[in-house]
């Protein structure tokens, strides 16, 4: 049998009250962690098929020359390599530091013949061309065009400037500084790829992908095939953070060679070309002014931003950044490199406007000699972020701090500091998912949606608001997810997986509910809608001792499974006000060495209904762990002069790992009573960095203003103070 996705029962889905949940609000061990942590979980770089062949890219490591000679003879010549072919010849030009720089494409028996055919090929180049890899050369009056939009184009301008600059009369306390924060990589531990196994009967596409439902029909057209003759499958994967949504040239390449070899490719890319071609962060730069009144109020703000995403866009939201300023004026622009374009990065542009606004909103009140806490209370006009920093403030031991109002004088030693951060991020879902529930007659579940789960926890809410709907345990239920044939589910970005898919599965789930208290009605009698479904059993609502177990209802359904539809419903999510994040930090300066030790991090977060509450609480920790990361050590560095990156290795590229671990604190704002779901990965990666550079300085007065804060520069500021 059958439920339709729209009800004809007496009342629509409706989430519980949270006190009556006991599932969902609680703390969920997640589905899949035990295939992740015992090596069973199948990500599509372990994907194994018969007669597979391996394929890898050539690059060329510079971003601008002329191509002499692409030479694949030698690698066509080894024992193994079935596939060997240039993709650009002499006389092309390689016009930046991405998909442009691939120069031919081999593929052989194993990975390591792969490898070695790689090297094998003979790639001649020109002298080499002006890189045009930094702000100033693609700045520079005299340099060449290596955008046919321009090297600077795309400006945003808001506000006056003239009524800017007229505020800042009104503000005793002022302060004009550059703000600069580094392109940073995504480091998915999973690298960009696919394997594609192409048949006469079909295809199946394992990509390492945000987007399993929409993908179909870009690979049928690469593979020129008809879309319902192309599987995706991505059940699990090593990360993506916003840079996994097309199948880019790795894919398209793998696409032409499953075609063109006729068996099926491994095609994933290695570290070095990762970090050239599969995206980043942007990097800005921003001379701002702003000023205060002397009750500690923001009058005026001048911003100019310049955002640097390679030969993409950039991405920085306009100034002021959450905070309420008097009068403002910011102009943005887009100035381009000869490298990758920036894709979207947990958060596109808030980490970047978030340094900068905190940084500014922490030297005014060191100018003011305002409490920063208190200061940026005054400043906030949602009183959502009021309670959130007293509690994080209470938390990181603000209110026994020795240097509330700044930093006391530096002694040679260890000196410790507190600072603060706030985050923004939209709440919320959007239409597009839809999701299957089908209950058998043994009693059996399976809940069914096509989205993949990136980490984030998709797959164990997926099982767990059935179980939640029904009265059953987690287990019960069994999550299919990551998989085109299954109901679409949505691209994961922007927060907005979770919105989306949530309400589709509660709708089905709801559906599925109604169809069996029909069958209940007849065999205990009540009415659909008054029942109540725990601990396995369900009974009559107005005579609680006439009741059924599971298993028992479920026979009720005789010989065929009962399915039902869910689509989105945005009843069930939260509304469009946002959310909102607090974060501070507790570090210690050596002041003799500048070495920095993150000793303690707190975060709060608003989420609405928490599906999960362990997930959620990940979630907070590991946005904590990359804004420390952004903080203290990721740069992208590249060669001036040679255009060569030199960061294109997970030993020179540095990211934070266990020993910088500190204390984390995790707290779900639970006074967000807002009746319906949301996504909030990406808010909880926005304040962290922030807040760890503001407890720099008031560790030790030395005020970093571009990132990563590294040792040298905490000692450079301190011969400042």
């Amino acid at each position: 049998m059958s439920a339709e996705s729209k009800s004809n029962g007496a009342a629509p889905a409706a989430w519980k009250a949270r006190g009556d949940m006991t599932v969902l609000n609680t703390d969920l061990r997640r589905l899949d962690g035990p295939i992740k942590v015992t090596g069973r979980a199948v990500y599509p770089h372990d994907r194994r098929i018969p007669g597979m062949v391996y394929a890898r890219l050539v690059l060329v490591p510079v971003p601008r020359t002329t191509i002499t000679k692409v030479d694949v003879t030698a690698a066509k010549a080894m024992a193994g390599v079935v596939y060997a072919e240039a993709t650009k010849e002499a006389g092309d030009e390689t016009k930046l530091l991405g998909d442009d720089s691939c120069v031919a494409v081999v593929a052989a028996e194993s990975p390591e013949l792969a490898r070695d055919a790689a090297r094998a090929v003979l790639v001649e180049y020109e002298e080499l061309l002006p890189p045009m890899v930094t702000r100033e050369q693609s700045r520079d009056a005299d340099a060449p065009e290596i955008s046919r939009r321009g090297n600077v184009e795309g400006e945003q301008s808001e506000g006056s400037a003239e009524d800017a600059a007229a505020a800042f009369g009104g503000a005793p306390f002022q302060v004009r500084a550059t703000y600069e924060v580094p392109t940073q990589h995504h480091v998915c531990l999973e690298t960009h790829g696919a394997v594609i196994d192409a048949r006469e009967d079909g295809v199946t596409v394992y990509p390492s992908t945000q987007m399993v439902s929409m993908s179909q029909g870009i690979y049928a057209g690469m593979l020129k095939r008809p879309a319902d003759e192309v599987r995706i499958v991505c059940e699990v994967m090593g990360g993506g953070f916003g840079s996994k949504f097309g199948p880019g040239l790795e894919g398209l390449t793998a696409s032409r060679l499953a075609s063109a070899i006729g068996r099926p490719v491994h095609l994933m890319l290695d570290r070095a070309q990762e970090f050239q071609m599969a995206g980043n962060r942007s990097a800005a730069y921003a001379e701002l002014s702003a000023g205060a009144d002397a009750e500690g109020n923001l009058v005026a703000l001048q911003g100019e931003v310049d955002r640097m995403g390679g030969m993409g866009g950039g991405s920085f939201p306009n100034l002021p950044y959450i905070y309420r300023v008097g009068t403002s004026h910011f102009t943005s622009r887009s100035v381009h490199f000869a490298t990758d374009a920036n894709r979207a990065m947990r958060a596109p542009g808030h980490p970047q406007a978030a340094f900068c606004m905190e940084s500014l909103v922490d030297e005014l009140a060191a100018k003011g000699g305002f409490d920063p806490l208190e200061f940026r209370k005054r400043n906030l006009e949602s009183p959502v972020y009021h309670r959130q920093l007293d509690r994080v403030a209470r938390e990181i031991g603000w209110h026994e701090h020795p240097f509330r109002m700044g930093p006391a004088k530096v002694d040679d030693g260890v000196m410790e500091g507190i600072g603060f951060g706030i985050a923004q991020w939209y709440s919320g879902g959007r239409a597009g998912a839809e999701a299957e529930l089908r209950i058998h007659p043994d009693g059996s579940v399976v809940s069914s949606c096509g989205v993949q789960d990136l980490g984030t926890g998709a797959r164990t809410y997926v099982a767990a608001i059935p179980a939640e709907e029904f009265g059953l345990r987690l287990d019960q239920v069994t999550a299919r997810i990551g998989d085109s044939d299954l109901p679409p589910g949505v691209p994961s970005g922007g927060s907005a997986t979770t919105g989306a898919v949530t309400p589709a599965i509660k709708t089905a789930a709801h559906q599925a509910r109604e169809g069996l208290e029909a069958k209940v009605v007849d065999a205990i009698g009540g009415e659909v809608g008054g029942f109540v479904w725990k601990d396995g059993t369900v009974h009559r609502a107005d005579e609680p001792d006439r009741s059924m177990d599971w298993k028992a209802v479920c026979a009720l359904l005789g010989t065929e499974p009962l399915v039902a539809r869910g689509a989105f419903d945005p009843a069930l999510v939260t509304d469009d006000t946002g959310l909102h994040g607090a974060q501070a930090a507790r570090v210690s300066v050596d002041t003799l060495t500048g070495e920095i030790r993150v000793l303690k991090m707190v975060q709060m977060q608003d989420v609405g209904i928490p599906l999960n509450r362990a997930a959620l609480r990940s979630q907070m920790n590991g946005g904590m762990i990359q804004a420390l990361s952004y903080a203290l050590f990721e740069e992208r560095v590249i060669d001036p002069d040679l255009g060569l990156m030199l960061t294109n290795n997970l030993e020179d590229y540095k990211i934070a790992g266990a020993q910088e671990m500190p204390e984390m604190v995790a707290i779900i704002d639970d006074e967000d009573t807002r009746p319906g779901t949301t996504g909030m990965a990406e808010a909880s990666v926005i304040g962290g960095h922030c807040a760890i550079a503001n407890a720099v300085y008031n560790a030790c007065g030395a005020r970093i203003r571009s990132l990563p804060i590294t040792p040298d520069k905490v000692l450079a500021a301190l011969g400042r103070v």
